[in-house]
């Protein structure tokens, strides 16, 4: 039979039904993609609508070339926040340097693109939702795989058969609890501890970061733009991952407070608008590393596979890549031969994007006075950072081309 033959079969054939859980970015990115491959796509989230706000996010390298195939590129360019500064300060506050941010973070200037998360996922979302089933205040209770699909029971008590199920529910995934087991099998925690929340612009900021460093310690200032708000962030290392705060909110304000109780510049007044944001963020800094993504008819993309790390810059990048090339992997095999070429095609990308963690903590986050000294001399004297040798990371894949159902 001919690839044509092939071709022709799958149209006539029912749409084969699969469930993406996670409506974030991974979620609709992959759902995008599937429709165009001829699937049936139902999307749960357990929110009760899309998230909107949050930090900005980057899109880098060949992740831009996802987004300019799935039309919403001059979208996300109109919505670049046009970062213009990055000053790092010293324990007392005073300025050490000020530079052009992609010297830092390994971005190219005029071309990667900072958008505002919410506006990404309203992207994502305005591209898919005529095409796919959105279930919100949702989620998986439990999977059953057999020879022929997948017996989802949702929380509500429906159940439903899908031929395929994804996992796109972030770092903290339960679908790949369900599939492979516990998240400490795979999570590698990164010693840093951070906290993110919104508070008052009081600072006189516009399109700017302000960054200030001891030993351990970071606090920064993150203005979008020249809005009323800030959006705060409050990074420490920790040698133990604070498991009795992940998952209780006044401790974790508790353990912030306590790690920056002496801190001066502006900490003072973060924390004390820590304690009344009610959109307070906090976890612990790690990665997700899995010998294999899927298993039978499920496969997990995106941060529930492959988190990198925020120390990378390159969490929303590899969810758009990666979606974009489990979908295309898929195309016109069976699953189990389309998730064997999903890990082959991809994996080496991801581990190299991964690899870039060593550089953002060091160049962020010294934890000692001599790698702090170290890197203010860096940044008085150098106009970029050193950068690693060879191919950037952020454009290592180049995108193959999958031929989309029509």
């Amino acid at each position: 039979m001919t690839r044509t033959d092939v071709m022709t079969a799958a149209r006539m054939a029912p749409k084969r039904k699969v469930l993406i859980s996670g409506a974030g970015i991974a979620g609709p990115a992959l759902a995008f993609w599937l429709t165009r491959h001829g699937y049936a796509v139902t999307v749960v989230e357990k929110a009760g609508s899309l998230r909107s706000g949050g930090y900005p996010v980057d899109v880098r390298g060949t992740a831009l070339e996802v987004v300019r195939r799935m039309g919403i590129l001059p979208r996300l360019r109109d919505a670049h926040v046009d970062l213009r500064r990055l000053t790092f300060l010293d324990g007392d506050g005073g300025e050490v340097a000020s530079v052009a941010p992609h010297t830092v973070t390994g971005g190219v200037a005029d071309r990667d693109l900072e958008v505002r998360r919410g506006e990404l996922t309203d992207a994502l979302y305005t591209a898919v939702r005529d095409d796919v089933e959105f279930l919100f205040n949702e989620s998986i209770d439990t999977l059953d795989q057999s020879g022929h699909g997948v017996d989802v029971t949702f929380h509500t008590g429906a159940t439903r058969t899908f031929d395929l199920v994804f996992g796109a529910d972030g770092a903290h995934s339960r679908t790949r609890e369900m599939l492979f087991g516990p998240e400490e099998r795979f999570h590698r925690y990164l010693g840093y501890c951070f906290a993110v929340f919104t508070m008052r612009n009081t600072f006189g900021l516009s399109h700017e970061t302000v960054m200030w460093n001891t030993p351990g310690r970071a606090a920064a200032l993150y203005a979008v733009g020249d809005d009323d708000e800030v959006h705060a962030f409050l990074n420490f290392a920790r040698p133990e991952p604070p498991f009795g705060a992940l998952t209780n909110p006044e401790a974790q304000r508790e353990l912030v407070a306590a790690v920056f109780a002496d801190a001066g510049w502006e900490v003072p007044g973060m924390l004390v608008a820590m304690h009344d944001a009610d959109d307070l963020f906090f976890d612990g800094v790690g990665q997700i590393r899995m010998p294999r993504w899927s298993s039978g008819r499920g496969a997990l993309v995106g941060d529930a596979a492959y988190a990198p790390s925020f120390l990378t810059g390159q969490g929303t990048s590899l969810a758009l890549v990666g979606a974009y090339m489990l979908a295309g992997s898929l195309a016109d095999r069976d699953h189990a031969a389309g998730f064997a070429a999903y890990e082959r095609d991809t994996r080496g990308f991801v581990t190299l994007n991964q690899g870039l963690v060593r550089e953002g903590g060091a160049a962020l986050f010294p934890t000692t006075v001599q790698a702090l000294e170290q890197r203010n001399e860096r940044l008085r004297g150098l106009s970029a950072m050193p950068a690693a040798d060879g191919r950037p990371a952020p454009s290592a894949l180049t995108l193959p081309e999958f031929t989309p159902m029509t």
